[in-house]
């Protein structure tokens, strides 16, 4: 027999790879990496796990990717809710920022995130936000794996002082992080309208002389777009493009208003979009075309946006919501359908990342990023088809059990990895400080 370090019997396995549910399989794990999907007889006879768990009630499925989120944000949730982007941005949040946020800040609020996500099933997370070695260290230690963007911004912060500072610290930080085997880096201009054409330019000669992939805020708000068109004689995509951003390691965050020019430039040169829609619905911003992104061919992620505009890091929520906006917005009930809408949320993030080599799907091979979702309780009987019960029935309540590289980091709806309750009181007291 073959050994192997883990077996998991589930009533059912999702692999994304190939398309389907799998009914009474069991999942095999060697050295942190997927050895075999096979039937209970046929793992019987020809695996000896070390570990056995049965979980004959859960359907198992890829780590979910949270292809967009500002992690320390979630120290601001909930601070300034129902106004526009720009008032939100430029009255609520900058000047809180201004005075608050520290290594410190962002270590708690990371932390916070990392808590919140991995018990929602998120293994993986793609963030964007100042002091990127401090959240990188909140996330080593509770064991989630993520993509940090290095921000970069025309204007002053606590971070750095210009454009050359933001680069300059950020590829520092890069270098001490980069052997960090969770962890991979993208150059993170905050948007268009913040990063001026010389600083974008120097963006892109970064980017590819390092093989760095390049992530923004883009075509969120119909203001950003008039913007652009008034100032530069472009849309914001056409813009980026001209100054040699877009390609294969492009990712466009939100993506409203993009027109089918845009939709059809993504097509053509590569790029990837992380579609946010409960951030954009909050926010008042619109609603992406995913629809005609997928059907252009355009990868598709989902992200949950930072939790100060959205208040939830809940990517079965967004889930949910993605799907029913695609059929409202295109009215055609057939749009986004269960099964295209889960692979968006877990290999549809993968490949935005450059990760898809490693996470995203059951192959063997990859890496064992696990999620077990309970569904034995009332609101999820009967169960005819697990992908749909995933987009449309559970919430994330229902992740019982999470691993990473094949280690266990939630175990019966409890962080292993972490304590929980030291987590939320950190941030208590940073709510007496802002409030």
């Amino acid at each position: 027999m073959l050994s192997a370090d883990l077996r998991i019997d589930a009533g059912w396995i999702v692999p994304i790879e190939p398309a389907g549910a799998l009914r009474d399989h069991a999942l095999i794990v060697s050295a942190g990496r997927i050895a075999a999907i096979v039937p209970f007889a046929d793992a019987d006879r020809t695996f000896a796990a070390r570990e056995r768990v049965a979980l004959r009630d859960h359907v198992l499925i890829p780590g979910l990717v949270n292809a967009h989120t500002h992690a320390a944000m979630s120290l601001f949730r909930g601070i300034a809710d129902d106004v526009p982007l720009n008032v939100w941005l430029e009255q609520e949040i900058w000047p809180r920022e201004g005075r608050f946020v520290t290594p410190e800040f962002v270590y708690d609020g990371a932390r916070l995130a990392a808590a919140e996500m991995l018990l929602g099933g998120i293994t993986c997370c793609n963030d964007m936000y100042f002091f990127p070695d401090a959240t990188a260290r909140a996330f080593v230690e509770v064991g989630m794996r993520a993509m940090l963007g290095l921000p970069i911004l025309d204007f002053p912060t606590a971070y750095a002082s210009d454009a050359d500072g933001y680069l300059q610290t950020g590829l520092a930080i890069r270098d001490a992080w980069k052997h960090e085997p969770g962890l991979a880096f993208s150059l993170a201009p905050h948007a268009p309208y913040t990063v001026s054409d010389a600083t974008w330019k120097k963006i892109v000669v970064f980017a590819r002389q390092l093989d760095l992939p390049i992530q923004t805020h883009l075509a969120e708000t119909a203001q950003e777009h008039a913007q652009s068109v008034e100032q530069h004689g472009f849309a914001p995509l056409a813009r980026l493009h001209g100054l040699g951003a877009t390609g294969p390691e492009f990712i466009a965050i939100h993506g409203v208003h993009l027109a089918a020019p845009d939709i059809e430039l993504l097509a053509t040169h590569g790029g990837h979009v992380v579609h946010c829609p409960v951030s954009n619905m909050k926010l008042g911003a619109g609603i992406a075309p995913v629809a005609a992104l997928l059907a252009r061919g355009v990868n598709v992620a989902l992200g949950t946006d930072g939790a100060a505009s959205n208040n939830r890091l809940d990517l079965l929520s967004e889930l949910r919501i993605a799907a029913l906006l695609a059929k409202v917005v295109t009215g055609d009930p057939s749009a986004l359908p269960a099964p295209q809408a889960l692979e968006v949320a877990t290999l549809g993030g993968a490949r935005a990342l450059d990760l898809d080599e490693e996470i995203g799907s059951f192959v063997a091979g990859k890496q064992a990023d696990i999620v077990a979702v309970d569904l034995s309780a009332l609101d999820a009987s009967p169960c005819y088809d697990p992908i749909s019960h995933l987009v449309h029935a559970v919430g994330r309540d229902a992740v019982t059990d999470v691993w990473i590289a094949g280690r266990r980091v939630v175990f019966a709806g409890t962080l292993t990895t972490a304590d929980e309750a030291a987590i939320a009181a950190r941030a208590r007291l940073w709510q007496e400080r802002l409030e």
